[in-house]
């Protein structure tokens, strides 16, 4: 047995691993320094954390760094290309969350890490962005010791001032990072609960502004679901094997049936046996390489992508389809195999009619 002082000693030494573990997960990930607040040095240390709040920039990356640098918005921000910046000091506070409550608790800022994700709340964001920000969270998740339900969307915790509308303070100001309160985002970041109800709205210190917003967030509706389909695994069926009586083998009775002498008329000719010629594959069922394979294929050009467009606009629910293509250059390249973060301007868009 080890004595209490033994105890305490060992309990340190664990914790102090603990911290050694969550911290070198966070450097695993490569977080770059080269947007770091000018204002981190004034901000405070918080005194707990008891939340993760992703937010989406709704604008472009090198502008949403830029600004959220210079005024010292959030923690981190990770790009469409999976690279993640840090602003300020994980755990001092920094200005992100704005006008809002979670249970009760205003100034969301003093107990919560912001993570920016450069994209837009309504729109579906690529996996090599999604594993960035799954891993970011896991680690900060280890660190600060919180659940799957502490991980919430900017969404969850804003609320509006009173308007010539709404003469009551009112939740859904914004639908800033919607998507990942919806079950098929946060199966994608390794999330798989969410809060199931707005307690400030139930006790009555808010009131549900914006209906769809509300159902996103606490109901059934799953905009994104077409974007990340959930992948059922088929269980085989259990075999069952059934007890069957054994008989008793009894011999068949025989049948005498008289021989008949064949009519030579009737007998048919027999018939030339045709050589099986091994069918060749048209140039239209190859795996296209090139533009004129994907016009001999049957592929039509939809578009091309624009200063500001995406890639949803012009292909939709089909951009990660095997049998969508995109021409990147001179090379081509199918929808399940390309990385939405690589796709520049003057890319082509091509869909199976």
């Amino acid at each position: 047995m080890f004595s209490r002082r033994h105890q305490k000693a060992l309990a340190k030494f664990a914790l102090t691993a603990f911290f050694i573990m969550a911290t070198a997960s966070l450097w695993a990930l490569s977080i770059s320094n080269r947007y770091r607040s000018p204002r981190n040095p004034e901000r405070q240390v918080r005194k707990s954390t008891t939340l993760i709040i992703l937010h989406t920039t709704e604008a472009p990356a090198k502008s949403s760094l830029n600004k959220v640098s210079s005024r010292g918005e959030c923690h981190y921000v990770v790009t469409e290309e999976g690279n993640v910046y840090a602003i300020v000091d994980r755990d001092k506070e920094a200005f992100h969350a704005g006008r809002s409550m979670w249970h009760g608790k205003e100034d969301v800022d003093k107990y919560s890490v912001g993570i920016e994700c450069v994209g837009y709340h309504n729109k579906p964001m690529g996996i090599v962005q999604l594993r960035a920000i799954k891993d970011l969270i896991s680690s900060l998740k280890s660190m600060y010791r919180l659940n799957d339900n502490s991980v919430i969307c900017h969404s969850h915790v804003a609320y509006g001032a009173p308007n010539k509308w709404y003469k009551k303070k009112h939740r859904g100001r914004k639908r800033c990072a919607m998507l990942f309160a919806t079950p098929s985002v946060r199966r994608e970041l390794g999330l798989y609960s969410r809060p199931k109800s707005d307690i400030d709205v139930r006790a009555g210190r808010l009131i549900v502004a914006d209906k769809y917003l509300n159902t996103v967030l606490y109901g059934s509706i799953d905009p994104m679901s077409r974007h990340y389909p959930q992948k059922t695994v088929k269980k085989a069926a259990p075999k069952v094997t059934a007890k069957v009586p054994v008989k008793p083998a009894v011999k068949p009775v025989q049948k005498v049936v008289p021989k008949l002498v064949p009519n030579v008329s009737a007998v048919a000719t027999p018939k030339k046996v045709s050589k099986v010629v091994p069918k060749i594959l048209s140039k239209a069922s190859r795996i296209p390489t090139s533009e004129k394979d994907l016009k001999e294929g049957g592929w039509t050009k939809v578009g091309v992508v624009k200063k500001g467009g995406t890639i949803i606009s012009l292909a939709g629910s089909k951009w990660n389809k095997s049998d969508t293509y995109y021409t990147i250059g001179k090379k081509v390249i199918s929808g399940d195999k390309v990385n939405p973060a690589k796709i520049q301007v003057g890319t082509s868009v091509w869909l199976k009619k």
